[in-house]
């Protein structure tokens, strides 16, 4: 399964609850204190990040295998 995330970065914060929550290390915080994607392929789609985010910055949509090649 395949993810898209969006992230609003004007409400993140920089906590780093995604960060830690995230069991395949998708996420980081980048130098200005916001979470960007850093390695999208490794996402699983758990939807970890979306739901530990105290900030409603982060929205995971999850893609199913044949979505992708349309």
């Amino acid at each position: 399964m395949k993810s898209e995330f969006k992230i609003k970065t004007e409400r993140c914060k920089g906590c780093g609850i995604c960060v830690a929550f995230c069991p395949k290390k998708v996420l980081a915080i980048d130098t200005l204190g916001k979470v960007y994607v850093a390695n999208p392929e490794a996402c699983i789609a758990c939807g970890q990040c979306e739901l530990r985010c105290p900030d409603y910055a982060i929205f995971v949509d999850k893609i199913k295998d044949s979505e992708v090649s349309k």
